[in-house]
């Protein structure tokens, strides 16, 4: 990462990061393809209907994780092992801490939190079952997600990948048995879901275990070191508020589309699915950027760290362009996987040709955002996207979308946001590299011991 050339070992890192969570949203599709092909358009709409709030629930703590990689890999790039360890055993601890906190609160908030979102009464029980298993899991979701950023903080991202493979099949094995032949229904969609997390995180565990002298986590010792937990805050609250700020909006925009019935939803949460693949594309390149910034950072190469930034632009918009293509391409086809219902994929393909052309700039803006977190500035991006995605698309809501009150115009928020958010990033980075050259160290974290 700090040494050679940049574009071949961003694309050797981001790859199994993009397979990994290509296989990860392998779980969300197995269930609502599953949930809408044997158990019809109302089990779909149930899944759906809980996917933003979900999303809304773990964002701030998934945000944590992110501050894991980059604190970790701060300290592999300043060779400090102590810190490398202490940082990865307070990341475990804390992961079973959050998970565990909101495995409780969903499960007990689930239908006064659908009931807020407006979620249609035909699919309400439904949709409150599916949240309070789902919540049950929520300690392995967490488990996996700090475990592998520490991993992935390293330079290692194909065990995280190989964990994901294996999961991913048993999600998909399990949907089909619990679905298709117990007949379960929504709540067999939920348990495949946690007993696959439940895979990913043991395996993700036991690469931590066996990660050698570098890692060496040994269960006894989790413990939280209170510099490493003001470290991963320091980095990963902004990070995760920011997360908050997209779920918001998303959250307000699914409560408006929960206005035009189920048919709408269905078709809604079909569009959202594939976009996760369409974003998937890009996201390894976001998660290059963070960690390779965050290691030179960490040794002070800061001459590489626009090298990288701009490397990675360019690989975002590459990947996200081309898949965008190949999606419109085959929008009917890829919209009746998910909908057997013609007016829920009337609706899929609506948004996929008013949302897709201009999605390479959601994952350009996070790219900007990992590179300004990765020297140890959170708090630009946070404002910058708090502004764009979540300001800006609730008053579009309330003026716009009020005044047309059609989904195509709901739909025009996201590529307008994305255009704004993408100049004010842009500007903040060259704002941030004005003020501190390509010698500034005060980034690095400090050193207790280099090797021991």
């Amino acid at each position: 990462m700090r040494n050679g050339a940049v574009l071949p070992a961003v694309i050797r890192f981001s790859l199994p990061i993009m397979a990994g969570n290509v296989l990860q949203l392998m779980f969300g599709a197995a269930d609502m393809i599953v949930a809408g092909r044997f158990a019809g358009s109302g089990a779909l709409a149930a899944v759906g209907a809980n996917t933003s709030l979900i999303n809304l629930i773990v964002n701030l703590f998934i945000g944590l994780s992110l501050g894991t990689n980059i604190v970790t890999a701060r300290f592999y790039g300043a060779e400090s092992v102590r810190d490398v360890r202490e940082t990865v055993r307070t990341a475990v601890a804390m992961s079973l801490i959050c998970g565990g906190g909101l495995g409780v609160f969903g499960a007990a908030a689930a239908p006064v939190l659908l009931r807020g979102l407006g979620t249609p009464g035909d699919i309400l029980g439904s949709a409150v079952c599916y949240l309070r298993i789902y919540s049950v899991g929520m300690p392995l979701v967490m488990l996996y997600n700090f475990g592998s950023a520490a991993v992935t903080a390293a330079g290692d991202t194909k065990r995280p990948l190989y964990c994901l493979m294996t999961a991913g099949a048993a999600n998909v094995a399990l949907n089909v048995f619990f679905v298709a032949g117990m007949g379960w229904g929504v709540a067999g969609v939920a348990a495949a879901t946690v007993l696959s997390n439940g895979i990913s995180a043991g395996m993700i565990l036991r690469c931590l275990c066996t990660g050698g002298e570098a890692v060496g986590l040994k269960l006894r010792e989790l413990r939280l070191y209170g510099d490493k937990v003001g470290e991963i805050l320091r980095v990963g609250v902004p990070a995760g508020l920011q997360g908050v700020g997209f779920s918001i909006s998303s959250v307000i925009i699914q409560a408006a589309v929960n206005s035009f019935g189920a048919a709408a939803v269905a078709g809604n949460t079909a569009t959202i699915s594939i976009e996760g693949f369409l974003y998937t594309a890009m996201y390894g390149f976001y998660q290059s950027c963070s960690t390779f910034t965050a290691q030179n950072a960490g040794a002070g190469r800061f001459d590489r760290v626009d090298r990288v930034l701009y490397v990675c632009l360019g690989c975002a918009f590459a990947a996200g362009t081309l898949a965008a293509i190949l999606c419109l391409g085959f929008d009917e086809l890829l919209a009746g996987m998910y909908c057997s219902d013609p007016s829920a994929t009337a609706v899929a393909v609506t948004r996929m040709w008013i949302v897709f052309p201009l999605y390479a700039l959601c994952g350009m803006n996070d790219v900007m955002a990992g590179s300004m977190r990765g020297m140890g500035h959170s708090a630009a991006p946070l404002v910058v996207s708090t502004l764009g995605a979540c300001v800006f698309r609730i008053l579009w809501i309330a003026t716009v979308f009020r005044w047309l009150g059609s989904l195509e115009s709901l739909y025009v928020s996201y590529p307008v946001s994305w255009v704004m958010t993408f100049a004010a990033h842009f500007l903040c980075f060259q704002a941030i590299r004005r003020r501190t050259g390509n010698v500034e160290r005060r980034f690095c974290l400090p050193v207790k011991e280099r090797g021991d």
